[in-house]
């Protein structure tokens, strides 16, 4: 009996034995691969396919972009990704040193889904590298023998340091394998020139996104708050100067009441619907899936910690400001004031910003009154911030504050010569000239084939669509601008793209 119960023993000890080995052995494989092999990063450069190709091209921000057609089963497309992969990490993600400037994809050629599309552009080796400006991309194809195309070929790109010597010199530029993000700029600032802003469009559905995720993480909407951000998403609606913001955000106006009903406050289980309401608006894009980017533009400063989300801010704010009716200057001071009291997190900013809201005697009549207090606000906070950032050294030397415009920028906007910031003779219908135009038609300019954007009349929507007391406006006829602005916006022409790569900036921030 003994011997029985041994060989039962041992037979039992020998089964768990095998399945111990072959389950370790596994883990130990999975184990010592973690171990030994490193942390891989993710692929930079962008991979397209024929349902996305056209849509992510045509709404890019950056000045060109490079498509690398390849074969997945290629062993020379395989060795090439690691080289294509070290320029890609220089323009592309919210790492990226030089954003907006190159837009670095790929296309599998074989995936059945991309036939069409590398027929489309004539693709007869691997790996095979076109260049030319993302709405060329996105609108037409490629043939070899095509002449005075904007598309061209990348004929020596071979290794990582050749193909960014091609694009240096399709550029001019001077970049480099080993450029550190904010540490080697090579975009010049030039202050005379007004084109500088027709890249800030991007920047501003990124401030609009980043405020709209502020107000989300730091659970900001409340019974106090509510008003004041359903009246600030009606003045998006109408006036947003991105035709993708404006569809979004009247996305969360049809929806804000079914999420945020008046009453939640008022109710037994009001922590479990206002955490579920926050849940649910998180789903919700207010500029659409490719917005936030992670990155700046226009707003870019040469310091991770300059500019960036305040400079976007601001200029949404110009922006809107222009493009409003003379009888809604009042209601959309008044939105913007709220706006900013209650949802812009630095308190010091805050309580200034609302100072000054609150020492205007006077209601707003005009359009022009309310554009130029504005501009004269912006202005008051850079003299602030000036002497502060100047005594802290807290300042972007590359982008100091100064007051705006400058005198090479807009040469009439002043009667004589400026000596000093505190003792400029402005000429106030100048002022409004410019910033309407700055602000207005320039700001979207080279953009005439993005239909994410609007036509170029500075008015949106009509007089009878528009509110003239957005604060008191209820919910309902918030549906009706936001109706009246996609009505509008499905009429807007196509802005052409921007042809060459804008190398300057302003430094108003």
């Amino acid at each position: 009996m003994a011997s029985i119960l041994y060989f039962i023993l041992l037979f039992y000890i020998t089964i768990e034995a095998t399945a111990v080995e072959g389950t370790s052995g596994i883990g130990s494989r999975s184990i010592l691969r973690e171990i030994n092999e490193p942390d891989l990063l993710s692929d930079a450069a962008i991979d397209l396919n024929n349902t996305n190709f056209d849509s992510v091209l045509r709404s890019s921000p950056a000045s060109f972009a490079i498509v690398e057609f390849f074969a997945h089963w290629c062993p020379a497309c395989r060795n090439y990704k690691p080289q294509y992969e070290k320029v890609a990490r220089l323009f592309n993600g919210p790492d990226a040193v030089h954003p907006g400037v190159v837009m670095m994809t790929r296309v599998d050629c074989a995936e059945k889904i991309n036939t069409k599309l590398c027929d489309r552009y004539s693709v007869g080796h691997y790996p095979m590298l076109l260049w030319g400006p993302p709405s060329k991309f996105s609108s037409g194809g490629w043939e070899p023998k095509q002449n005075k195309n904007e598309i061209q070929t990348i004929d020596d790109g071979r290794t990582a340091d050749r193909l960014l010597n091609w694009i240096n010199k399709q550029l001019g530029s001077s970049y480099h394998l080993d450029d550190e993000k904010f540490e080697n700029e090579h975009l010049a600032v030039n202050a005379s020139d007004p084109g500088q802003i027709v890249r800030a469009v991007y920047d501003i559905e990124e401030a609009t996104a980043t405020a709209f995720d502020i107000i989300l993480a730091h659970k900001m909407i409340s019974s106090k708050t509510r008003v004041p951000l359903i009246s600030f998403f009606q003045l998006l609606v109408a006036h947003h100067p991105s035709k993708r913001c404006r569809k979004g955000t009247a996305d969360i106006l049809v929806n804000f009441d079914d999420l945020w009903p008046s009453d939640i406050w008022h109710n037994n289980v009001q922590e479990t619907a206002v955490s579920q309401g926050n849940i649910a608006l998180k789903d919700f894009r207010i500029c659409g899936k490719e917005v936030p980017r992670g990155y700046w533009i226009f707003c870019r400063g040469s310091k991770n910690d300059t500019r960036g989300f305040s400079c976007g801010l601001w200029v949404l704010l110009h922006s809107l400001s222009v493009r409003i009716e003379d009888g809604e200057s009042q209601s959309v001071f008044t939105t913007i004031c709220d706006f900013i009291h209650n949802f812009f997190i630095c308190e010091e900013c805050r309580q200034h910003f609302y100072k000054m809201c609150s020492s205007v005697s006077s209601p707003f009549n005009k359009t022009r009154d309310f554009v130029l207090w504005l501009w004269d606000v912006h202005n008051k906070v850079n003299q602030r911030l000036m002497k502060e950032e100047a005594s802290l050294q807290t300042g972007d030397p590359k982008y100091p504050k100064n007051i705006w415009p400058p005198k090479q920028l807009c040469p009439s906007c002043s009667r004589s010569p400026i000596r000093n910031d505190n003792d400029i003779d402005w000429d106030k219908d100048e002022v409004f000239k410019f910033l309407v135009e700055y602000y207005g038609r320039t700001l979207l300019s080279s953009y005439k084939d993005k239909d994410f954007l609007e036509d170029d009349r500075i008015e949106l929507v009509d007089d009878s669509a528009t509110s003239t007391n957005v604060v008191a406006v209820p919910l309902g006829a918030a549906l009706g601008i936001a109706l009246a602005s996609c009505a509008f916006g499905a009429l807007a022409c196509y802005w052409r793209s921007q042809q060459k790569n804008r190398k300057t900036r302003r430094n108003w921030s």
